[in-house]
Parts: C-alpha cells; structure tokens; sequence
C-alpha cells in the first residue's frame, strides 16, 4: 500500500509525458514509410524506406551532416574556453561585481530570432554594422560576413547566446572550490597556472562534462539563427539537419521524406547523447 499510492498518484503525469513523446514518433514512424506530400494529400502509398534512401541521396544530406557537427563542436569549444576563463574573472571581488554577472548571464534571455537578427542587422551588416565601421577604422575593407562567411556567423551567434549558460554553471561551480587547498598550493610554491592546471579544471570536470551534454541536445535543433540570416546559404553552406528538414516539410511539401529526416535526428542524438553519458558517468567516478 506504501507503494501503490505513490505510483497512482504519479501515474497521470508519467501516462501524459510517455503519450507526449511516443504519438509524434509513431506519426513520424508512419509518414516516413508511406508517400505523403501535401500538393497531393490524398495519396499515401505505402513505399518502404525509400523516403530514408532520397532523404540520405540528397545532395544537401552530407553538408548538413558536416554543417551539424562543425556547428556542434565549435560552439561547445568557444563556450566552454571562454566560460571557464570568464568565470575565473568574475569569481574574483571587485567594484560591481554582481552587475556585471548579471550582465553577463543576460544574453542567454534573447530570443534566437532576435539574436539573429541583432547580428545580421546591427553587427554584420556589411554598410553600418558595427564590425564592419571597425573594419573601416583600421583601414581595412569590410566583410560580408553571412555571405562570405555564413557558418562562421551563424557559430559566432549560437555561442554568444549560449556562452552565459555555460559563464554561469562554471561561476556556481566556483563557489565551491576549496579555498584553503589554493592557499596551500600557494604557499607551497604553485604559480597561477599550475594552481588552475592540478586544482580548478579537476574541480570544473564535472560542469563541463554536464555543460557539453546540454548544449550537444540543444544545439542539434538550431534553427532560428539559420533561417533568419542565411536561409541555409549561400548554396548549402550553412545547411545543418534540422534545416534541411524543414526545406522537406514546408518547402518541398514532402512530409514522409522530413518525417525519415526526423527519425535520422532523433537516432543522431541519441547516439550523442549515449555517447555524452558515458563520459559524464566517468567524470562522476
């Protein structure tokens, strides 16, 4: 009886969670094996795993892939960098030291769409943005930067917004941190960075262990920053997964070609996600 309530009372949320994950994916299981494109509603022959077979022959397919995983892997590598050596700074007192977190943390508060458009607009424009002005400053000839550069802007956006996330947990994480182990290690003769080397990262393992596997999930559906600035382009030079999927659904009209694109996401991070466990369980040995 101790037992049976519990689970009674907690039965509707799991039953609604568990109905709120696995009807979309037996819809997109369904769709992804029959031809439904939505000029023709009416026909949905059931053909197979040809959806996955144009889906993984487009030539867009392995762009998106390498597009994603670039995407990915930059983002994570300037969060963390910059995070870690931001909340080094910050964790220091000084004159206005929580206006400045705060400040810090901001960003992470800006709507994607917004965000891609504050860069687009008023940073990289090519006439009045701000690092274009800079450019001309210094003498030097302004960069197109979504055009010449598109994948790099839209990397340099994710991980503005992203980066106060990550400043944060490693801020927090700071607090924690023995201070008499850093006097000791000082007094022993340790420099400043030995001290951060044998002493802080080991302490920040666990941080960036959990701040890599959630920005890894979140980061694989990047799509507002995309389609607000670059579209994909030029060609498909910014095309990562989830847009190319969206270019299936909603601009081809092909519901069962998106629908096998969503099951190769959804198979994608769940590999990464295994993946990102596994070493997370080992930083918490």
């Amino acid at each position: 009886m101790n037992r049976t309530l519990p689970r009674l009372l907690m039965a509707p949320a799991v039953v609604t969670l568990f109905l709120w994950m696995i009807v979309p994916l037996l819809m997109s299981i369904y769709f992804s094996a029959v031809r439904y494109n939505l000029m023709q509603p009416g026909d949905k022959d059931f053909i197979g795993l040809s959806n996955f077979e144009f889906f993984f022959t487009d030539p867009d397919f392995g762009a998106s892939v390498s597009n994603t995983l670039l995407l990915l892997g930059s983002v994570i590598a300037i969060t963390v960098v910059l995070g870690i050596g931001l909340a080094l700074l910050v964790n220091e007192a000084f004159p206005g030291r929580g206006l400045v977190r705060v400040l810090l943390i901001s960003p992470f508060f800006v709507m994607p769409t917004a965000n891609a458009l504050l860069w687009k607009h008023m940073m990289m424009n090519p006439v009045y943005g701000v690092l274009s002005q800079v450019a001309i400053f210094f003498g030097m000839e302004p960069v197109d930067w979504l055009t010449d550069h598109p994948l790099f802007s839209v990397i340099l956006m994710v991980a503005w917004q992203w980066l106060p996330f990550a400043c944060l947990i490693f801020i927090t994480s700071l607090q924690s941190l023995d201070r008499d182990q850093m006097e000791a290690a000082g007094m022993d003769g340790a420099n400043p960075l030995q001290k951060f080397w044998f002493l802080t990262l080991p302490h920040l393992g666990r941080p960036i262990a959990v701040v890599v596997m959630i920005e890894m999930i979140f980061l694989m559906s990047v799509f507002a920053e995309i389609f607000t600035t670059t579209s994909g382009g030029p060609g498909n030079a910014s095309t990562n997964v989830a847009f190319l999927i969206f270019k299936q659904a909603l601009l081809n009209f092909d519901v069962g070609v998106a629908s096998a694109g969503a099951l190769f996401a959804v198979v994608l991070a769940n590999v990464a996600a295994v993946f990102l466990i596994r070493m997370i369980g080992k930083n918490l040995d």
